[in-house]
């Protein structure tokens, strides 16, 4: 049986309800847009790029291997790598997509984020009935709220002339340390942490991979970890 129905009432709750969440997110994506700029981005390209991609942590890491001189192939690599997790949220919420046509799935799927996945939670153990278009209605405002952002932030980037002069360049490694601090849901996720940090660091000191590869091996490692532990 399908449930393919608009829900509208839940997808306006879901609308209105994650904005606090999209603000603080918002706030990365300043600093994503400044990091794209030094990357010789324009205002389309961030803007194709986040619709397409939507995910922040993911963007940051393919940007600032590109800005670094680490190539488009690792840079897409560590990417989609880091984004291993979202394959975690998405089976954590399965029922949610059950029954459901397959374009919907993937709308879904794409729209999910840490915020909305966690928002949904919330609201569903609260004892609301909330579903699959309270997470879209979410989602949308986080893509949008992410989109203006990021847009902003290379807009503003490339109408100054030395935007280093400012500490732009810091922004990403602000931003950065942001997204992975929220990312953090508890101590389920020291294992896969540690586990990340320790191969990592098993690799890059005696320097036997390049910085690049060890992001992906550290990454793609932690994401093995936690779904195996979820699985368990």
């Amino acid at each position: 049986m399908h449930k393919s129905g608009y829900n509208t009432q839940e997808f306006i709750n879901g609308f209105k309800e994650v904005l606090p969440l999209a603000i603080g997110a918002g706030i990365y994506g300043l600093a994503f847009g400044l990091l794209a700029a030094q990357a010789h981005m324009d205002g389309l390209q961030v803007g194709i790029m986040g619709t397409t991609v939507f995910a922040g942590a993911s963007q940051i890491i393919v940007v600032e291997r590109i800005v670094s001189g680490g190539g488009a192939l690792v840079a897409i690599i560590a990417g989609a790598v880091l984004n291993l997790r979202l394959l975690l949220i998405t089976a954590s919420i399965r029922d949610v997509y059950a029954g459901r046509p397959f374009w919907q799935v993937v709308l879904g799927a794409h729209l999910t984020t840490d915020e909305n996945w966690a928002l949904m939670l919330a609201a569903q153990a609260e004892g609301r009935a909330v579903g699959y278009w309270y997470l879209v209605g979410a989602g949308l405002m986080m893509l949008m709220v992410w989109l203006m952002a990021t847009i902003a932030g290379v807009t503003f980037a490339t109408a100054i002339s030395e935007p280093r002069a400012l500490g732009t360049d810091f922004a990403f490694t602000a931003a950065f340390i942001g997204i992975a601090r929220s990312l953090w849901k508890g101590y389920q996720d020291f294992i896969p942490w540690v586990t990340s940090f320790v191969v990592a660091a098993l690799l890059i000191v005696p320097g036997l991979v390049d910085g690049s590869w060890v992001m992906i091996v550290g990454a793609f490692a932690g994401a093995m970890v936690a779904g195996l532990r979820r699985n368990g």
